[in-house]
């Protein structure tokens, strides 16, 4: 089975090389920080080093900001002694790039492209120093990157197969004496798909090859689906490898993914002047890299915590009581866009997550979200522990427990259904638990884990697992994540 270099919801990777160290970014939507950057000597094992948009001056989510809106498709850079990023904020600023000169930051202030029209933005220089943008469409444009100005007028080059959809993703690489432009075609669904082109010049005409696409797993039973939105990097032996979305959907028909789309890895040969890409080659990401419990006993939170749409001191803190957690509710359920959230990716099919509440001041819990409309929680209020379910227009108490005195564990455990009985089965379960004092586990519900898919929810993220405040304060001793 194919597995991910970098797993749970880390779509539309994008790759560099400065020396011998490989780095990564990939999209983040709705959530902030935004646009994780990692960090990896042999393209396998990945440790995140940082954000890129880091700050509110950088990240501006404008309230209203629906779920898999915000941040898409990021290009890394590096160039001249710094890493260039470019992004497009959809629902905010439009593209912006920043720049640095350590990729685990600091990052700039992000400097706009008005004259940029389209997502995808992708980054190349000329051997004139020229700074090329292109975009999903797929048109280029001349840039200067240090002011965000257009140098001349968008010049059309090159929209994949005739009738494919979707023609997206674009990034130039220069190999020897030609640019070769790859793109992603198809959607980011079962018909995704890489394709590429190739010119004498950068600004083309380019020729597409005749082998198209390049990458596909469309019409297959490969355990990876949806790949595509690949990008490419020479290592310093001189070969080449492509890093790529992917899903991988489980249980019965249609299959459903609920991780989100991950990144992937394959390696690269060169025929006749042209890519030919090779199976993926399995990860090692089985456990997490990073440790599985914080204790929030440092002042900044690692940056794998993300919340939604932006992170105010006032409601999220660890400075309040040191070694706590502290949330303040914004004043919203987890059905509203406000909610006072932090959490971190799912990233195996089978894992539980705990966290040590503290309800004395208000109401708070744990919950695995797909979005506002789709997820699952289990709750402290009020001298009890509740168990809810929102399923699209549909939000149900699916059990409850009291809290007992004191600090409450609440728990949340995901299985994987290794059989399938037949096409109706799910994914995975997802349980909704309280520990007590003395270790016993009282279960408040099970739940059929595809009502937290993108098969049914839409959209382009992944399940998140975190804390919330939904009234007053909420203090959180810990957390742990671990797969199972």
């Amino acid at each position: 089975m194919s597995s991910p270099i970098i797993p749970g919801f880390h779509p539309d990777p994008s790759i560099c090389r400065a020396g011998d160290d490989y780095y990564l970014a990939c999209s983040s939507f709705e959530y902030f920080p935004g646009v994780p950057i990692f960090h990896s000597r042999d393209l396998v094992d990945w440790v995140q080093i940082g954000n890129a948009l880091d700050r509110p001056e950088q990240l501006r989510l404008p309230e209203g900001t629906v779920s898999s809106g915000g941040i898409y498709a990021p290009t890394l850079r590096h160039h001249d002694g710094r890493f260039w990023l470019v992004v497009t904020n959809v629902q905010g600023d439009g593209n912006l790039l920043v720049h640095a000169e350590d990729p685990a930051g600091p990052w700039s202030d992000p400097v706009r492209l008005p004259g940029v029209h389209g997502i995808d933005p992708d980054l190349a220089w000329d051997e004139d120093g020229n700074c090329w943008c292109t975009y999903a469409g797929v048109a280029q444009v001349r840039i200067d990157p240090t002011t965000g100005e257009t140098l001349g007028e968008p010049v059309r080059l090159w929209s994949g197969a005739p009738g494919a959809k979707a023609p997206e993703a674009p990034h130039l690489h220069k190999v020897g004496d030609h640019w070769y432009l790859l793109i992603a075609e198809g959607g980011t669904e079962r018909g995704h798909a890489v394709s590429i082109a190739r010119a004498r010049t950068v600004n083309g005409p380019f020729e597409p090859c005749p082998a198209n696409p390049v990458l596909t797993h469309r019409g297959t039973d490969h355990t990876v689906q949806n790949t595509g939105h690949a990008d490419l990097v020479q290592a310093p032996d001189g070969r080449w490898w492509m890093v790529l979305l992917g899903v991988r959907p489980r249980g019965g028909t249609p299959g459903w993914h609920v991780l989100g789309r991950e990144t992937f890895l394959a390696p690269v040969r060169w025929d006749d002047g042209w890519p030919v890409v090779g199976d993926l080659v399995p990860g090692t990401a089985a456990a997490p890299a990073e440790p599985v419990r914080d204790d929030f006993d440092k002042p900044d939170l690692h940056p794998r915590w993300i919340s939604l749409r932006h992170r105010s001191p006032g409601h999220c803190t660890t400075e309040a009581r040191p070694g706590r957690l502290t949330l303040r509710a914004a004043g919203g359920s987890l059905d509203d866009l406000d909610v006072t959230f932090v959490g971190r990716r799912q990233q195996h099919l089978s894992c539980r997550a705990r966290a040590a509440v503290d309800p004395t001041e208000g109401s708070g819990g744990l919950v695995v979200r797909l979005d506002e409309r789709h997820h699952y929680a289990i709750e402290v209020a009020d001298g009890q522990v509740s168990a809810y379910a929102r399923i699209g227009p549909l939000r149900c108490l699916v059990g409850a427990a009291p809290a007992g005195p004191g600090e409450v564990v609440l728990e949340v455990g995901i299985t994987g259904n290794r059989v399938v009985a037949d096409s109706r089965t799910g994914p995975d379960v997802v349980s909704l638990a309280v520990v007590g004092a003395d270790g016993t586990r009282t279960e408040l519900a099970s739940l059929d884990g595809r009502y937290l898919s993108t098969e049914v929810a839409g959209g382009f993220t992944g399940r998140v697992i975190g804390m919330y405040a939904t009234r007053g304060t909420v203090h959180f001793d810990w957390f742990d994540y671990e797969p199972v």
